[in-house]
């Protein structure tokens, strides 16, 4: 069980979720040619949890001492699992994922496109040494790796199909996996912040530069609320705009309901909030949010099929 701690698999569950839901309850449903079959695509999400777990791994193993601090109960390199361990189930993690990355791009008679799984390797491996101790710059680089895990579907199961003859539907199906690719990096980003609040101790003990130490808690909650606030107000706008506007009915209230009223429930919690705790459930219900709306593709494609109004 230790190990599964190690690689937040709640967390990997969500993620393989979420791709899952963009492929079964959505793209299937769309009157166009995937490209991978449903092994391959299976294979797509396994990539993706194995190189992500990886980087939760090299994330814990070079963040001991702040872990110590942060959050000592969710210590496990070093108690139970070995630094050694660690580095090995991080190596093989990440061969395995990028290995599976540049059969997919064979598949897709784009062998090069291999390179974006090194990229995202890559990207975790510094926010693990460096990026996190920069202004801003590790919870960019955490929001993007998570829109990525997105677009990567369109990259590996649209991208190989389009034609002249299919361009504008195709254009429209990847702009829709777009506007969840910005949806998932601006919640993350805004939950990237939060838990920078909540482990603000043990940054400063580390030397770190996130917005929390640089501004102080308060006025890092007032950014983050303003934040918070243009997000919700465009979360409204879209879903009057392409959901309402077009009579999807259902879809209008599970947005409203499911998205839009957790976020308008994290602001007003936000405005309580002052200790690790208070941050840490925050963060929580935001992962929840982000989870929701990416769900909302599935509630949109069953409003469709069924001509609800």
């Amino acid at each position: 069980m230790k190990y599964l701690h190690l690689i937040r698999y709640q967390n990997l569950l969500l993620l393989a979720l979420m791709q899952l839901i963009f492929r079964f309850g959505f793209l299937k449903y769309q009157n166009i040619y995937l490209y991978l079959s449903d092994t391959q695509y299976l294979l797509l999400v396994l990539a993706t949890v194995l190189i992500a777990a990886a980087g939760y791994i090299i994330n814990d193993i070079l963040d001991q001492d702040t872990d110590h601090i942060n959050k000592p109960n969710q210590v496990y390199i070093g108690k139970g699992i070995s630094e050694a361990m660690g580095y090995n189930l991080y190596f093989l993690l990440n061969v395995a994922g990028v290995g599976i990355g540049f059969y997919l791009s064979n598949v897709i008679q784009k062998p090069t496109f291999g390179g974006i799984f090194i990229i995202i390797v890559t990207i975790l491996y510094m926010y693990a040494t460096t990026l996190k101790q920069m202004l801003l710059i590790g919870n960019l680089a955490v929001a993007f790796v998570l829109s990525c895990s997105i677009l990567i579907i369109g990259v590996y199961d649209l991208l190989p199909l389009i034609f002249d003859s299919n361009r504008g539907q195709m254009g429209v199906i990847f702009s829709l996996l777009l506007d969840y690719a910005i949806f998932a990096f601006v919640l993350n980003f805004i939950r990237e912040v939060i838990k920078d609040m909540q482990d603000i101790e043990g940054d400063k003990s580390e030397g770190m530069n996130t917005l929390a130490i640089v501004l102080g808690i308060s006025k890092t909650s007032k950014l983050v609320f303003g934040l918070g606030i243009v997000a919700t107000l465009t979360l409204v706008w879209y879903i009057n705009t392409y959901l309402m506007a077009n009579q999807l009915y259902y879809a209008t209230l599970y947005g409203l309901i499911f998205v839009v009223g957790p976020m308008i429930f994290f602001l007003v919690k936000l405005g309580s909030a002052t200790t690790s705790k208070d941050f840490g459930f925050l963060s929580t219900v935001l992962k929840w949010v982000i989870f929701f709306g990416i769900l909302s593709s599935a509630v949109i494609t069953f409003n469709l099929m069924h001509h609800v109004k």
